[in-house]
């Protein structure tokens, strides 16, 4: 820690350079009067760093916490400090086009008008949607409704759709934890998210895109704004582009180099991120736009100024992503474990010296294994490892091994006693499973997270251990997250609205089930055929015969309403009436408040 060059007040300046305006008091509500947004939150963050905030984390959120509008380049303004993301601006003959709208409508609003205040009033004539995260897309109508140019990468549609609802509601749980939105905003409790400070919680919404990139060096000018395309699939995201503004010399980066180690799988879930592509992409970025670019930003933090600059600041974070992806395969061809690897794999020093690749979102330990996964699954090679009791048995027969959950209590103690806090965690939280009833073993298990927390570099670990500790002692707290709207639902093909219908069938009670259903959409002039059998729903697009139970003649919008189990008229039905009402009573709800901490 005290080799860290807590000397070097370069990303200060360029947090501040081209500062225009804030916004005063930085507090967003909904129409209502609900508060989505609350910058002014942090202001204790100006203070000196306490003892419970790792020092680096605690200068990373100083940063974060800055708020307004900020002139990156001639043309080119941002709104930082106003969502998890920030929203450009690049000014064209006509008006302005917006480049990543923020989470929700209510941010996406306040930051256009904070411009428009010092920029004058605009319109806004195009979007563009750099990958398919919902900081990016979330908050597009509060800028628009659509009649503009929306430019994404090919492919967009699917992932911003499957990733928010197949497994939204286990993400949105663990963002809980991830985020930290329960904790104070205090020097004790959530200090930021390292990308940014936390994500809002307003109104998520999602206008597909009208124009597609589907190729590297595709040019598109929108309202006189020129922008040269790399696509970069399989990076931060799995549809993700960065792009050149030619006439300016600047270069958005999108979400693939920001002022932090990234996550190549985050703490909320995803599919693992290929850092092997990354760092290749980022390669290509260097070779394609780094002697053409004056200034480089990114959809979050701030930017980086001067030619010298940005290749080396592209060039370290390609080694980064690299040099943990090539050192994971090195080591896992020797035979280490996940585990094993995070433990023996460390930062270069001229990395660990370069303030942004520290793991303030990401982390080493946990991209580590994220890359084990990508390549070797979950286990481990040990067959000790192949059929393991779930958390709870396992626990339940660890305490009974140790004499009992007082005896786990002591044991903890004496490894708390001895600063080892990962193994008194471990035992304490064994004690935990198997008896929820223990206080004595969940106030420790508390206090020993809260330690574990303050004493995190990384952000979202250090959210993770503060929500644990919250739960244990004030139990589970709801998702505050904005769930997908009707935006994301329309937006659903046919196929993946009968895919987010199979994974709600509870197998064993439709075991024996048998029957099938055609399905006539009526407005898009195509037809599926829908089976279940042993407990497996299955689709298939314009089937050859006329034998099914069922066939219902329909729009997509009644499509979605009969599945969802909501009454629909003017449906046409053909058949037996009853197999729908037996297709909704196999179908299960999802539980956004499951457990985490506890059994």
């Amino acid at each position: 820690m005290a080799d860290l060059p807590f000397h070097d007040r370069g990303d200060f300046e360029d947090a501040d350079r081209g500062f225009i305006a804030k916004l005063s008091p930085a507090v967003i509500r909904t129409a209502d009067g609900q508060v989505v947004w609350d910058n002014d939150s942090y202001d204790f963050l100006q203070g000196d760093c306490p003892r419970t905030a790792h020092p680096s984390l605690w200068r990373q959120s100083q940063l974060c916490t800055r708020q307004g509008l900020y002139e990156v380049t001639d043309g080119i303004y941002q709104v930082r400090g106003l969502d998890l993301s920030n929203m450009t601006l690049a000014e064209g003959e006509r008006g302005v086009v917006v480049i990543d709208p923020l989470i929700s409508t209510e941010c996406a609003a306040a930051a256009l008008k904070l411009y428009r205040a010092h920029r004058g009033d605009r319109p806004v004539t195009g979007v563009v949607y750099t990958h398919a995260h919902a900081d990016h897309f979330g908050g597009v109508r509060g800028v628009t409704g659509g009649d503009v140019p929306i430019l994404a990468p090919a492919g967009f549609m699917e992932h911003a759709v499957t990733e928010n609802v197949f497994a939204g509601p286990a993400m949105i749980r663990r963002a809980v934890y991830m985020y930290g939105p329960a904790l104070p905003r205090s020097p004790e409790g959530q200090i930021g998210a390292g990308l940014g400070m936390t994500a809002s919680t307003g109104t998520m919404s999602l206008i597909p895109p009208t124009v597609e990139i589907t190729r590297t060096g595709q040019e598109e000018t929108v309202d006189g704004v020129r922008m040269i395309f790399q696509l970069t699939p399989g990076t931060e995201a799995p549809v993700e582009m960065n792009f050149l503004f030619p006439d300016r010399r600047a270069l958005c980066l999108a979400e693939n180099a920001t002022h932090n180690l990234h996550n190549v799988l985050p703490l909320r879930g995803a599919a693992v991120r290929d850092a092997r592509a990354w760092a290749r992409y980022l390669t290509e970025a260097i070779a394609l736009f780094a002697d053409r670019a004056e200034v480089a930003f990114a959809s979050h933090h701030w930017p980086t100024w001067g030619r010298e600059r940005i290749e080396r600041f592209l060039s370290q974070q390609r080694d980064m992503y690299t040099y943990l992806h090539d050192q994971t395969l090195r080591l896992l061809n020797k035979g280490l474990t996940g585990t094993e690897i995070a433990e023996a794999v460390h930062m270069p020093p001229e990395l660990e010296q370069a303030w942004h690749t520290h793991g303030y979102y990401g982390s080493v330990s946990h991209n580590v294994k994220a890359i084990y996964q990508r390549y070797l699954g979950w286990f481990d090679g040990n067959p000790a490892n192949l059929w393991p009791h779930p958390p709870r048995e396992s626990a339940t027969r660890y305490v009974e091994c140790l004499g009992g959950g007082a005896a786990v209590v002591a044991f903890a103690r004496r490894y708390i006693d001895e600063n080892d806090l990962r193994f008194a965690v471990q035992l304490l939280n064994h004690a935990v499973f198997a008896d929820e009833g223990n206080k004595e073993a969940r106030d420790l298990l508390a206090e020993v997270y809260t330690r574990l927390g303050h004493g995190a570099e990384n952000a979202t670990w250090r959210n993770f251990y503060l929500m644990g500790a919250h739960e244990l002692a004030d139990g589970i707290v709801s998702a505050t997250v904005e769930t997908p709207s009707s935006d994301f639902f329309a937006a659903l093909t046919v196929e993946q609205i009968f895919d987010s219908i199979a994974i709600r069938v509870d197998g064993p009670r439709a075991w024996h089930e048998r029957l099938s259903i055609d399905w006539h959409l009526t407005d898009l002039g195509e037809r599926y055929r829908t089976t279940l059998s042993n407990g497996a729903f299955v689709q298939q697009a314009e089937p050859r015969d006329d034998s099914a139970d069922l066939t219902l003649r329909l729009t997509k919008a009644q499509l979605v309403g009969l599945l969802s189990g909501k009454g629909v008229e003017g449906v046409e039905r053909e058949g037996d009436t009853t197999v729908l009402q037996r297709l909704v009573a196999v179908l299960d709800r999802p539980v956004p408040d499951f457990a985490i901490v506890t059994a």
